[in-house]
């Protein structure tokens, strides 16, 4: 592998490290449950509709259901009066409501049809929706998990890399405490020999002459006290 290759792998894994670790999973399985909450109200709101639709027309055909008593007893009572007229007008109303009913109880199959439909997958659909949040919960905690042993073993390394550190150190230290424990000792035995007791630089000439000045007062002091009077 050629140096320019090299360079691309490592800022490709690179990329991929710094990408990873921006993202946040449970972020994306955060937003895709709500996703999913927003489309399971949908389908909820739209079968709210249908069932609403449905009583509405099952109110009308119940409405024009009653009316048609009405209808006959007005064609009676044309009829009676003898108002074929009229009494005609009231069937064709009748027969009017019935068509209308007849219109209504077939939209009334169609709606009720798609309700079971709707109901049905609104069901399927919260089922899923559930699952997926069971799901989210059980990956969020193996991330959050994970993502603590990643912390630890982080601080654990960078904790081992400063102990070895602080080994050197104290490895250092130590080795400098030695070479000054070896130099006390040295300067021990030279005081003790005597080597230390001169002053640094005495002349010997000079430290004989001041021996024999000595000697001299010796001498001097002795031949004075022989000569004193008895």
């Amino acid at each position: 592998m050629n140096l320019l290759s090299r360079l691309q792998m490592f800022f490709t894994v690179k990329t991929t490290a710094a990408l990873e670790e921006a993202e946040d999973p449970r972020e994306t399985l955060a937003y895709g449950y709500a996703r999913q909450q927003q489309l399971l109200q949908q389908v909820k709101r739209g079968l709210v509709t249908v069932a609403t639709s449905r009583k509405q027309l099952e109110a009308q055909a119940a409405k024009l259901r009653a009316r048609m008593p009405e209808l006959d007893d007005q064609a009676k009572r044309a009829l009676a009066a003898n108002r074929e007229d009229l009494a005609r007008v009231a069937l064709q109303r009748k027969q009017t409501c019935l068509t209308e009913v007849a219109r209504l109880e077939k939209q009334l199959q169609e709606v009720a049809l798609e309700e079971r439909k709707l109901t049905a997958a609104e069901q399927q659909f919260a089922l899923k929706v559930d699952a997926f949040r069971t799901r989210r919960d059980t990956l969020s905690a193996r991330y959050t998990a994970a993502e603590a042993q990643v912390r630890i073993h982080e601080t654990l390394a960078g904790v081992s890399g400063e102990s070895s550190e602080l080994g050197m150190a104290l490895e250092h230290a130590e080795e400098k405490i030695e070479r000054m424990q070896a130099r006390a000792s040295a300067l021990d035995a030279l005081l003790e020999n005597g080597a230390l007791n001169s002053p640094i630089g005495d002349d010997p000439l000079e430290q004989e002459l001041r021996d024999l000045a000595a000697s001299q007062a010796v001498e001097e002091e002795l031949n004075a006290l022989k000569n004193a009077p008895k």
